[in-house]
């Protein structure tokens, strides 16, 4: 509440607000000012996206038979590579909306890892993801 006094006359602002922390920041959310929620760009998500899309890819085109082999170049873990491959069957708007940094703050690279379900819906409904009209489906 601020309080104004000027010449006789009070003038009294009340502005309603909270604090919030979302993401590890701080926020102010008031009801008197619509806020356009900031993109949160979350970079290991990007980069898991990317190379899910580019092993996958990679596999289509023959550069490599199998996930073993494409596991084995890329010096990494075979089972870590099929959890990341399955990103690639991630609903195209859930892959937008992560691109765009327009996901909720609690969605981390470790929620897309463990299996979803293949229908597009359902993926939705387990993620907790509104698609653009407001529903999950």
């Amino acid at each position: 509440m601020t309080v104004v006094t000027h010449k006789r006359s009070t003038l009294v602002v009340h502005v309603p607000m909270n604090f919030v922390v979302r993401g590890g920041r701080k926020m102010i959310v008031s009801e008197a000012i619509a806020v356009v929620p900031q993109p949160r760009i979350d970079n290991a998500l990007l980069k898991a996206l990317a190379r899910a899309f580019r092993w996958r890819r990679m596999i289509e085109s023959g550069e490599y038979a199998s996930i073993t082999e494409l596991a084995r170049a890329e010096h990494i873990n075979q089972s870590y590579a099929c959890r990341l491959l399955r990103l690639t069957l991630l609903a195209p708007d859930i892959i937008v909306e992560i691109l765009n940094g327009r996901q909720s703050h609690d969605l981390m690279l470790k929620n897309l890892l463990k299996p979803l379900p293949a229908n597009w819906g359902k993926q939705r409904q387990c993620l907790k993801f509104r698609s653009r009209n407001g529903s999950t489906d």
